[in-house]
């Protein structure tokens, strides 16, 4: 999972969803078990969430979706070192867009023979 920008001040839940992979059930129920997923409401009710909540949700689907973390492990890991974990998190997706990169041009490679 590369780490999703984007240009908009406030996405739907609808849209933070698809942006991972997985139901908007499942970022509510993280926005209850992690403090720090703040979405603002608007006057109907709806989730507003900001890049700041989209950066703190990519760092929670790391820990649980692809390091397979428990919500408590993940919780504490985030709470012990926010910056580490923040910054190993960046490394990594740094690495795996390399990683795609460089699989792109073995690709072309290929294809060129």
């Amino acid at each position: 999972m590369v780490r999703p920008e984007s240009s908009k001040l406030y996405h739907s839940i609808s849209e933070v969803a698809a942006m991972f992979g997985v139901n908007a059930s499942l970022i509510r129920f993280w926005e209850k078990e992690f403090d720090i997923i703040k979405p603002r409401k608007n006057a109907k009710g709806n989730r507003l969430f900001t890049q700041q909540d989209i950066d703190n949700i990519a760092l929670i689907h790391y820990y649980v979706k692809e390091r397979r973390m428990t919500l408590e492990g993940a919780r504490q890991k985030i709470k012990q070192n926010r910056d580490d974990a923040e910054h190993n998190f960046q490394i990594i997706q740094s690495l795996k867009k390399i990683k795609a990169m460089l699989l792109e041009i073995k690709e072309n490679l290929d294809n060129e023979q």
